[in-house]
């Protein structure tokens, strides 16, 4: 561990000043303090950076989340001016591959007001650069209901890969009750570590119902912010309409297991080695957007495979219109990313597909039925 990381550094005094703090606590500080957090001073994506997404994957991903959009705005009634929201845009690439795809509904173009959320300057200046013919806003973070920035119009929603990265706190079954599991610094060791609190904390449906087929040290895991998020989206679309949809790993129902993760340059290492210098996240729990959802009087359809969802939106054929103008390497390429962003033993089910829209929006593109 770097002691002199500016992270590290405000960690290990936290811990000193306060006593062990929780999981989320150490998420939101190692992915977002200003001073030397993940995601400050850093592009992490390409094969310089820790990871690769999907829209970096091939074009094709965000062309066809574009022509999703074109065709949500159909359904959602063609209004005149919409807001068309990326969450954790990254380098700007899917927006940039996705607007392009939209050239073709050109009056749905027209009526998109872009609005990106993205609290890095490093990855916002990336953004400016891809999206610099478009007219675009960003936020720091997602405006709250209410928020005279995006006013009252209705909007659509796009995140991939945003849900994973928001703080989850963790819960260890000890005798018949949840416990919080914190992080402590071993002083000695100059390391962090893992402890429980020995409190029960309150439980709620899911918590309990989970408890009874809970073994002894099971961990069971919930993001508040991922709850906040999914409550302020759906809070806009049930007062202006709308539609959202998220792309990321993660459970289709709650379950119990650890899922926090941490990767730096493209391989997995102990979540608590390298704050602020690898990044964390954790599975989504979809069930729970679902249920926020429907707090709010909205419809949630999925979650689907992202390969299936592709697969409906028509990739193979999008493949197979680029391939004709490709070169031998060029097809091998395309052939390798239809692969990453399909393939069974790849992307394909690992990432799940979820939308929300309003109750009268039967259907949206990609999902045949009702789930």
């Amino acid at each position: 561990m770097d002691s002199g990381h500016p992270v590290v550094r405000r960690l290990t005094g936290l811990i000193s000043e306060r006593g062990p703090i929780s999981v989320a606590d150490f998420m939101e500080i190692a992915l977002g303090d200003p001073d030397g957090g993940y995601y400050a001073p850093r592009d992490p994506f390409g094969v310089d950076g820790d990871f690769t997404t999907a829209p970096e994957i091939s074009q094709m991903f965000g062309e066809l989340i574009g022509l999703w959009c074109a065709d949500t705005w159909q359904r959602i009634g063609a209004p005149e001016a919409f807001a068309l929201i990326e969450l954790g845009p990254g380098r700007g690439t899917l927006m940039a591959d996705a607007l392009r795809a939209m050239a073709s509904a050109p009056d749905c173009l027209t009526a998109a007001r872009i609005h990106l959320v993205e609290n890095s300057p490093t990855l916002r200046d990336a953004q400016k650069q891809k999206l610099h013919a478009h007219d675009v806003t960003w936020h720091e973070r997602l405006p709250a209901p209410g928020d005279t920035s995006l006013g009252s119009l209705p909007a659509i929603f796009v995140a991939n890969e945003f849900l994973d990265a928001l703080p989850v706190r963790q819960f260890v079954k000890t005798g018949d009750a949840w416990c919080e599991r914190l992080v402590a610094h071993d002083r000695a060791a100059d390391v962090f570590a893992f402890t429980p609190t020995g409190t029960a904390i309150p439980g709620g449906p899911n918590a309990d119902r989970l408890l009874a087929d809970a073994d002894e040290g099971d961990i069971f895991e919930e993001s508040p912010a991922v709850i906040s998020v999914a409550g302020d989206i759906a809070a806009h679309i049930a007062a202006h309409g709308g539609a959202a949809l998220f792309v990321d790993y993660g459970h289709r129902r709650t379950a119990i297991g650890e899922t926090l993760q941490a990767v730096r340059q493209h391989r997995p290492i102990d979540p608590l080695e390298a704050p602020g210098m690898s990044d964390l996240t954790a599975h989504v729990d979809f069930q729970r957007v679902a249920e926020v959802a429907g707090d709010h009087g909205l419809r949630s359809l999925g979650p689907l495979d992202q390969g299936a969802f592709l697969q409906r939106l028509g990739i193979r054929e999008r493949a197979d219109i680029l391939r004709q103008k490709a070169d031998d390497r060029q097809s091998r390429d395309l052939n390798a990313a239809l692969t990453r962003l399909i393939g069974s033993s790849e992307m394909g089910t690992l990432f799940k597909v979820m939308a929300l829209s309003e109750q009268r929006i039967e259907l949206l593109a990609g999902f045949d039925s009702l789930s």
